[in-house]
């Protein structure tokens, strides 16, 4: 009988070995409990902030179709301002929720490294006195008992217990592949939390240069309409001279490009730049390009406007490398690009993102699609902010520095061969 007795204890062991962890970590369960309130919390939050935004978004809409004024100027810059301290809080709250749910998971991989440690230990306990057990012969333990009948009890226990044993493992296995799951959550949500904290810190810049844009913009025109509307029509004489002599030095390039070097128009080649993308200002020979022909040049549009307020994030449209960045109005302020981002993808196309107001990345910097690579602005020549998006065969297109008689110095900024200028919805 004290085998018997023996094989009954240790089958008691393994059935619960599996709640043992539990007991033991039973008082951090009510802060786990607290940690997912507050989770919960924060997302509430958010979704209440987002509907704050999507409000303004509206507003910025509605003005934006409006007459360009100053006033509509300087309320188009207020609403935005409002915008911008939604979204600081979106990004804070986020910031918030991904520490608690990294902590969460810190509980979860706690309580199942215990279990786990207990399921083993109490597997090998169990199993080393079966073997113990299994060390006398047939004849042995059949003249232990005192009849067959029991002999045949302590059998079917030992069969109970060596199922027992199988269903335990296969409950250590699925607390391992749940234990590294969370470990791998936990590195997600890490590499989120260094995302974020970037992001609040772009914010908080593009919130400084909205405030400085309508500070600039209200001196500059000591608030009256006449001294705003002669600021544009010097800009766009500015424009329509830097164009020129831009135009006629692509034209010159020359440069060969071979069609089979580039990909096939086809949707999907790449993602948009932006979220919930919004076209303004098709490419090519636009309505617009055509009835504003001094601004183009006769060259008509060389990409593609999306609809962005300021401070929008500006995502790359595919894997690439950062070949460089710039500000076209450090020498020619309000006729070109502006602040602009340049990316070479390894399929043949390069992309450029302007008029932006903050750049997030560096020249070599290796991005990845859907990576922020800055922020939406309304630099350069903007009749309102937006993303002007370009996309180019690879082979045409260069990363040049060049004297302007029209501005009076020296710009850097992307510069193709006509033929290198593709249609970006063709590949969107």
């Amino acid at each position: 009988m004290k085998s018997y007795v023996k094989i009954i204890l240790v089958l008691g062991i393994v059935a619960g070995c599996g709640l043992i962890g539990f007991e033991t970590l039973l008082a951090q369960s009510g802060a786990v409990d607290e940690l997912k309130n507050k989770i919960n919390s924060h997302s509430s939050t958010i979704k209440q902030l987002e509907e704050e935004i999507s409000k303004y978004k509206k507003e910025l809409t509605k003005t934006a179709a409006e007459a360009q004024t100053l006033q509509t100027v300087v309320s188009s810059l207020d609403i935005n301002a409002k915008k911008l301290g939604s979204d600081i809080r979106v990004t804070e709250t986020k910031i918030d929720r991904t520490s608690l749910t990294i902590e969460q998971l810190a509980f979860e991989i706690q309580r199942k490294e215990r279990q786990i440690g207990q399921n083993q230990k109490a597997l090998a306990d169990a199993i080393r006195n079966l073997n113990q057990n299994d060390s006398q012969s047939m004849i042995e333990t059949m003249l232990v008992y005192p009849n067959m009948s029991t002999f045949w009890n302590e059998i079917e226990t030992i069969q109970q217990f060596q199922t027992k044993v199988r269903d335990n493992l296969d409950i250590l296995r699925q607390l391992k592949n749940e234990l590294e799951g969370n470990k791998k959550s936990t590195e997600i949500q890490k590499e989120e939390l260094v995302g974020l904290k970037s992001q609040l810190s772009d914010q908080k810049t593009v919130v400084e240069v909205n405030k400085n844009e309508k500070a600039k913009l209200l001196t500059e025109t000591k608030n009256q309409e006449s001294n705003y509307k002669k600021i544009i029509a010097d800009r766009e004489a500015k424009k329509k001279a830097f164009e020129k002599e831009l135009a006629q030095f692509e034209s010159d390039l020359r440069i060969a490009i071979d069609p089979k070097s580039i990909p096939g128009a086809r949707s999907g080649i790449l993602a948009w730049p932006v979220d919930d993308p919004v076209l303004t200002q098709n490419f090519g020979y636009t309505t617009f390009a055509l009835a504003n022909a001094a601004l183009y040049n006769g060259n008509g549009h060389n990409g593609i406007d999306l609809k962005a307020s300021i401070g929008t994030p500006i995502k790359a449209a595919l894997d690439g490398v950062v070949e460089g960045t710039g500000n076209t109005d450090t020498v020619c302020p309000g006729a070109s690009y502006g602040k602009w981002v340049f990316i070479r993808h390894p399929n043949g196309l390069a992309t450029l993102y302007a008029h932006l107001s903050v750049i997030s990345v560096s020249a070599n910097e290796q991005v990845s699609t859907g990576h922020i690579i800055g922020y939406s602005g309304n630099t350069g020549y903007a009749t309102g902010p937006h993303l002007h998006f370009t996309v180019y065969a690879s082979q045409g297109v260069k990363i040049l520095s060049r004297k302007s008689v029209a501005c009076g110095g020296t710009y850097t900024m992307p510069i193709a061969d006509p033929k290198a200028y593709l249609d970006p919805e063709s590949y969107l």
